[in-house]
């Protein structure tokens, strides 16, 4: 209502300066809010870029494992000989359960007898265990005479000769006659019966001048071995 007498005031209205500068202030604040959070991620990366960096370092100066020395391949050893201490000429396969000897016949000057591997009248006893295969390679190295070997049971004497063997094919060939100088026999046979056996030249004479060794076969044995009785 207009009252006589009073001055009517213009009304004010909001123009377009004032959207103006509503709108200015809040483009600025929106400006500052970015900037803000732009600082704020660049921030936030350059921390983790240093972590990373730092766990890198770490890493990096960290020694490398060595791997562990690769095991040694195992090798299969040869055939050994039956007990420490046991000559060259007996050789042992466990595995086979057979035993080789080598046998040599020498006749050395002033000797009462021929030798067998340097051993004479029971100087030396070759033990073989029950069951055991035994095998020889014999050879005459006697220019002078004939020789042979044949295993035959222990008696109250030694035999004027050869005769059957206590073990099939336990024997040379020509038993009696023997084999000339230089010539070889080479034999098999299984040791089935435990007890104590000469081998012998069977040759007439020789065996009761000395020219035999001791066999043991035994029940006990584990191993092959020899046995040297002289000093």
């Amino acid at each position: 209502m207009f009252l006589p007498g009073r001055r009517r005031e213009p009304v004010r209205r909001r123009g377009a300066s004032y959207d103006k500068v509503q709108t200015t202030q809040s483009r600025d604040q929106s400006t500052a809010m970015i900037q803000l959070l732009r600082r704020l991620c660049i921030a936030a990366t350059a921390s983790s870029a240093v972590a990373c960096s730092g766990r890198g370092r770490v890493a990096a100066s960290e020694p490398a494992p060595v791997p562990p020395p690769a095991a040694a391949p195992a090798t299969q050893g040869p055939e050994v000989s039956g007990t420490p201490g046991s000559p060259s000429w007996l050789v042992v396969d466990s595995a086979g359960r057979t035993v080789k000897l080598t046998l040599e016949v020498t006749a050395p000057p002033g000797a009462p007898s021929a030798l067998i591997n340097g051993y004479r009248a029971g100087e030396a006893r070759i033990v073989a265990p029950l069951g055991w295969t035994v095998k020889w390679d014999w050879r005459s190295a006697d220019s002078t005479a004939p020789h042979s070997l044949v295993v035959m049971v222990q008696r109250e004497k030694i035999p004027l000769e050869g005769g059957r063997p206590s073990f099939s094919n336990a024997m040379s060939r020509m038993v009696t006659e023997g084999l000339r100088p230089g010539q070889s026999d080479q034999t098999t046979f299984v040791a089935d019966e435990a007890g104590w056996y000469w081998m012998l030249c069977g040759v007439p004479g020789h065996a009761i001048k000395g020219e035999w060794l001791e066999l043991r076969v035994d029940p006990e044995a584990r191993q092959p071995s020899v046995v040297v009785k002289r000093q």
